[in-house]
């Protein structure tokens, strides 16, 4: 059996204002065509299908006009998982009309783990496939607040929840292949943030848990399953050295830290288990997506910068641009340079950063960096050390400054 694993889609999304959906639209073709030209049997989506909990119209059709179009081609099934950037409700409102097109989309943990497990049957009608199909775990599916919990209580609760709920779902599948009359694989879904998991600047990947990391240990995963098609990193990566654990990684970048970062989806042939209890023999391969719209990050002194933008500009294709200005001299007038250069071209600069004019004008809060070198907890460590506060108190502060930016961006999400 062929599997196609994708993740983090994340559409709707723009980037300094632009809008990106005609490369939402040019990705979607493109892993259709795929889903044809590798005769994929079922379609693993694992999580942030949309970038927001309320996403616009033309994000809506994008996704349900791709799943119609796959439920007309030769792959037999989707399964879809919500993400923390999906609304639970929102993915599972069409739910059961959906599943009329073999589309599975499981939104929110169900009361009964037995009911994550989806029996996938192939053309004849025959079992070929056992799904733990296991969606984001927010905080309150997984643990009960208690009166006077530490952070470190907290912190054990939430990953003890998570295992917990992972062994109870594939408990169940196990019950359920133990029924049938041939052994079938087993094949695992979630949305997390795995420890060791590599990210990189400017990528969006957000923390899931108020006031905790939560990173969970490849451990955690039962060792019933045959592969673990994960979402939420988009960083392509195996978990824990696991070639059957992956995040797929987002197929589009999501910054221009991204920028150099090859994308894919991971290509999984299942072969059948040789009997009761027996793992299947798995191959993943990962197919590279195309790139849609080129994205550059130009950094360096004036120089630099101008060398770079007329190599751009000799090849005349479309990219859009971040400029870093790190000279030593100070140039007011940067963006204007920056808009000569690139005038009657197709390049287009979305951001630009003028290190040197920011450092003069900032400079009596530190010579060395500006705000924009700084993100939000860089800067409260700098205000930790401003205000001297005493060491012992940096820990429980820092949690809590946690807290409070982790539920402002989830109060950001839920008002777009």
């Amino acid at each position: 059996m062929i599997l196609l694993h994708t993740s983090d889609w994340h559409l709707g999304r723009a980037l300094y204002g632009r809008s990106r959906y005609d490369e939402f639209q040019a990705f979607l073709d493109w892993l259709a065509q795929a889903i044809e030209t590798h005769a994929v049997d079922a379609l693993l989506v694992a999580g942030d299908v949309f970038d927001t909990s309320t996403p616009s119209n033309r994000a809506q059709q994008l996704y349900y006009r791709f799943l119609c179009r796959v439920a007309a081609s030769r792959c037999r099934h989707v399964v879809v998982i919500a993400g923390n950037h999906d609304s639970p409700s929102f993915l599972d409102a069409p739910k059961e009309l959906l599943k009329v097109l073999q589309v599975h989309v499981v939104g929110q943990p169900c009361p009964d783990p037995a009911d994550e497990v989806l029996l996938l049957r192939d053309a004849q009608g025959r079992p070929e496939l056992l799904v733990c199909a296991v969606p984001y775990l927010r905080d309150r599916d997984i643990r009960t607040a208690e009166a006077g919990e530490s952070l470190q209580d907290k912190e054990r609760k939430l990953l003890e929840g998570i295992g917990a709920h992972y062994a109870a779902v594939a408990r169940a599948a196990q019950a359920r292949r133990a029924a049938l009359d041939c052994p079938v694989p087993i094949v695992a879904m979630g949305h997390l943030f795995t420890a060791g998991g590599h990210t990189i600047e400017g990528d969006g990947v957000r923390e899931l848990y108020v006031g905790s990391l939560a990173h969970v240990g490849a451990g955690i995963f039962p060792d019933c399953l045959d592969y673990l098609a994960l979402g939420h990193l988009h960083v392509a990566q195996q978990v824990g050295g696991h070639a059957h654990l992956r995040y797929c990684g987002s197929p589009l970048p999501m910054g221009f830290g991204e920028a150099r970062q090859g994308k894919s989806v991971c290509l999984v042939t299942l072969d059948e288990p040789p009997g009761a209890g027996g793992r299947a023999a798995v191959q993943v391969a990962q197919l590279p997506i195309p790139v849609f719209q080129a994205l550059e990050r130009v950094r360096g002194d004036w120089d630099a910068i101008a060398a770079r933008l007329a190599e751009l500009k000799a090849a005349a294709a479309p990219i859009w641009l971040e400029v870093i200005y790190e000279g030593q001299a100070v140039i007011g007038d940067l963006r204007q340079r920056l808009d000569a250069a690139v005038a009657d071209t197709p390049i287009e600069i979305l951001r630009v950063k003028n290190s040197r004019l920011a450092e003069r004008i900032l400079a009596r809060i530190d010579e060395r960096e500006t705000l924009d070198d700084l993100d939000e907890h860089q800067v409260f460590e700098r205000c930790l050390a401003a205000h001297e506060v005493p060491a012992a108190q940096h820990e429980a502060l820092r949690q809590a400054y946690r807290e409070a930016v982790l539920s402002l961006q989830q109060q950001d999400a839920r008002a777009q």
